[in-house]
């Protein structure tokens, strides 16, 4: 019997095929036009540019299948975040968040969040298991944490919140829905940068938002009309043509991931390391049910600022930038952003280079 993520990987690769006419092309046209044909504003598919276009069809309807949900697309995954928060909340309703997730859904929460009267709650992921949700009006959670990997059980979460009459909103992008599916699990929307993984090749900036609930989903389809937060058409198709290869390129990043976790954990000059695919890692309880695996971020601690920056300037494979989830392996010292973390920390993002190679070039730079 089909695995259902394997049925809907297939189904999204054919996605079109239904809608094609003899001589079509299988690949979706980039749709370049702000404007369209209207002698009758009864019954056209397609009025504005800023309504709705061909090429974000495609993608979303690719994005539609993987998260079984309705999607709506958006320019980055901040934009999808916003439109997220934006569609759920109102003046005077609290929004908890946590307070060692993607710091700049923070940012975005103090700055913009706050003035306009939504009491912002930041906790720490790992006291999601135990936070008291009363009064609460949305409960934002991020699992595995960005940067430092510490998973919450989203079922158990999204139960309590919805006992409180909170919505859940679930940041998925260190997963993607491949690797774990929150509105499985409970939550009322997922967000997501699919510049990361998703889009896999770090040439393109994008993000979504699905969801089940027609209504919360008109919200956010309606935000993104209304404030004009909306994706070009160029990069919905870099999106679409990524998602094709997404789960090989997962299944190479994290299998490679899962053997350098190991050997960095045992490695001199790595203090401390956090990668939920390891059987003593905190988060490890998760992997085989919450998530298929333990995924392709790893979190290394080197003994100070120097180390970290020297290692991560020595290393011919890794890239010195500030995203993950591209095909190049990525490493960021992340306490330069802000993070509550160690100076030495350092988020690794590894791709679809071949391994022992890798691994070479990072043993080499640690030495």
């Amino acid at each position: 019997m089909s695995d259902p993520i394997e049925t809907r990987l297939a189904q999204m690769l054919h996605h079109r095929k239904e809608g094609l006419s003899k001589g079509d092309p299988v690949v979706p046209p980039i749709t370049a036009s702000a404007t369209y044909h209207l002698p009758d504003t009864q019954g056209a598919p397609y009025i504005y540019g800023r309504n709705a276009m061909p090429t974000w069809d495609a993608i979303e309807a690719q994005l539609s299948l993987l998260e079984a949900a309705e999607t709506v697309s958006f320019p980055s995954g901040m934009a999808a975040i916003s439109a997220a928060l934006f569609a759920s909340l109102k003046a005077g309703e609290q929004l908890v968040i946590p307070s060692d997730g993607y710091y700049v859904t923070r940012v975005l929460s103090e700055g913009f969040l706050k003035p306009l009267g939504i009491i912002v709650r930041e906790i720490p992921t790992a006291d999601y298991a135990t936070a008291d949700f009363t009064g609460v009006a949305v409960v934002y959670l991020e699992t595995p944490s960005n940067p430092g990997l510490d998973v919450i059980d989203i079922a158990a979460v999204a139960a309590r919140a919805h006992a409180a009459g909170a919505i859940v909103i679930a940041d998925n992008t260190t997963m993607t829905p491949l690797l774990q599916r929150p509105l499985d699990l409970g939550a009322d929307l997922v967000v997501a940068a699919d510049t990361k993984a998703p889009a896999g090749h770090s040439d393109v900036l994008f993000g979504h938002v699905s969801g089940r609930d027609a209504k919360l989903m008109g919200r956010v389809r309606d935000w993104r009309r209304m404030s004009g937060a909306i994706p070009g058409p160029f990069e919905a198709f870099l999106v679409h043509r990524g998602l094709e290869t997404l789960e090989l390129r997962l299944a190479r990043m994290c299998a490679s991931a899962q053997v350098l976790a190991e050997r960095l954990a045992a490695h001199p000059k790595v203090l401390s390391l956090r990668y939920p695919g390891l059987a003593g890692d905190a988060s490890h309880w998760a992997v085989g049910g919450q998530m298929a695996n333990g995924g392709f971020l790893i979190g290394l601690t080197l003994a100070d600022a120097e180390q970290a920056e020297g290692f991560l300037t020595r290393c011919k494979l890794i890239e010195q930038t500030t995203s993950f989830g591209g095909t190049h392996s990525a490493g960021e010292r992340r306490a330069r952003w802000g993070d509550a973390v160690p100076a030495g920390f350092i988020r690794l993002s590894v791709g679809v280079e071949p391994l022992e190679p890798l691994w070479a070039s990072i043993e080499a730079a640690l030495a």
